[in-house]
């Protein structure tokens, strides 16, 4: 079988969010789960671009959804453990802007999780996507 494999770019990390597995994120295998993991990369991703004046709903004018998600699980995590999300975003393709997450164990610095997320822009009339507004350009090559 096949494995994803993802590379962190370490040199654009952007911001770092503090978070917490809750007792309602664990699995039939008492540790995160897949869905509770997702909703944890949308919290930090929700910071990240706050961070930087951005918000899904409003780039530059137009809200932005997910067009795909790659997830490498590396290690497991517990309720209650003490979890830093570190957010890249390299720059932005003309339509696209991928977003990678590192999910680690704060006692240890273990790497849970890496994944990588790619959100396009589209306009709401047309549901089609469109080109990445230069404002967002600048506010995402901004160090936060």
């Amino acid at each position: 079988m096949e494995r994803v494999r993802l590379d962190f770019p370490e040199a654009d990390i952007r911001h770092r969010h503090p978070l917490t597995v809750r007792v309602t994120d664990m699995n039939y295998g008492r540790h995160l789960g897949h869905d509770a993991l997702v909703s944890l990369l949308h919290e930090a991703r929700i910071q990240a671009l706050a961070a930087l004046g951005l918000a899904e709903g409003d780039m530059g004018g137009y809200p932005s959804v997910a067009a795909d998600l790659a997830v490498q699980y590396q290690a497991e995590a517990r309720w209650p453990e003490a979890l830093v999300a570190d957010t890249a975003i390299p720059a932005p393709g003309r339509k696209a802007i991928t977003v990678y997450h590192r999910l680690r164990r704060e006692a240890d610095a273990a790497v849970v999780a890496t994944a990588r997320l790619n959100l396009m822009l589209v306009d709401p009339a047309s549901g089609r996507p469109v080109a990445i507004p230069e404002a967002v350009r600048e506010r995402l090559a901004e160090t936060a």
